[in-house]
């Protein structure tokens, strides 16, 4: 069974699709980056690279949902790279007008030692963002 996808992401889908929903023809883009740092933990896991897709696919079963129930057109791109980077380069190139990211709630230390994904990706995308925990 493929890891869940966040309690974070689902609510920040769950707000994309609210806002979405009162814009006539506004589309949402799901952005699924592959880690490549746990992409051998997949293929660990795993018995082909269909088996890897499927599991892929099988995470944004929740996400998806929020968005069909509200009636919000939306696509799927995946892209590989290390999350942060990936979602900034993304959003600065596809002239994104708002990005809702869901925050993992890290505690202060792991934050200041680690660095949080939405904390990257706020300092140096240039459009709005909309962190959701």
């Amino acid at each position: 069974m493929p890891k869940k996808v966040s309690n974070n992401a689902i609510r920040a889908a769950k707000e994309a699709a609210n806002i979405a929903s009162l814009i006539p023809d506004a589309e949402v883009e799901l952005l699924f980056v592959v880690n490549l740092s746990k992409v051998k933990e997949e293929v660990l896991h795993s018995q082909n690279h269909e088996d890897i897709e499927l599991k892929r696919k099988q995470k944004l079963i929740p996400v998806q949902q929020e968005l069909t129930e509200k009636n919000v057109k939306y696509r799927v791109p995946f892209i590989n790279g290390d999350p942060g980077p990936t979602i900034v380069d993304y959003a600065n190139k596809n002239s994104v007008d708002l990005l809702i990211i869901g925050s993992r709630g890290l505690k202060t230390l792991q934050e200041f030692v680690l660095g949080s994904v939405s904390h990257k990706v706020v300092k140096r995308v240039h459009c709005p963002v909309m962190i959701v925990k």
